[in-house]
């Protein structure tokens, strides 16, 4: 159950946090969105933790998911710039997320 509940707050962060650029654009309506998902993203963590799964380990998988997915949407959705560079981050983030899975498992 933690798994569903993190898988959760990602989404419901990441969709705040591309909602935050229709807030600049003019569209204050989005606000709402902003923050009722970051209300939800927290409250899912939250629940994640309660559920069993290591602060460190979901907070880094969160985190992680958060920059990867919103980096990839923001090129997809918004045409922002995503470089080699960028994959390049976001491949690093993914090892470092792993290596404190593992870690964290003995």
């Amino acid at each position: 159950m933690a798994w569903l509940f993190l898988i959760g707050a990602i989404v419901f962060e990441v969709a705040a946090t591309l909602s935050l650029r229709k807030t600049i654009d003019g569209g204050k309506r989005w606000l709402i969105v902003v923050i009722g998902g970051y209300a939800a993203a927290f409250t899912l963590l939250a629940l994640t933790l309660g559920a069993g799964m290591a602060l460190g380990v979901a907070y880094g998988i969160w985190a992680a998911a958060g920059v990867a997915l919103t980096a990839i949407l923001a090129k997809l959705i918004f045409n922002e710039n995503f470089t080699w560079i960028m994959a390049a981050g976001i491949a690093l983030i993914i090892g470092g997320v792993l290596l404190i899975e593992l870690g964290a498992a003995h």
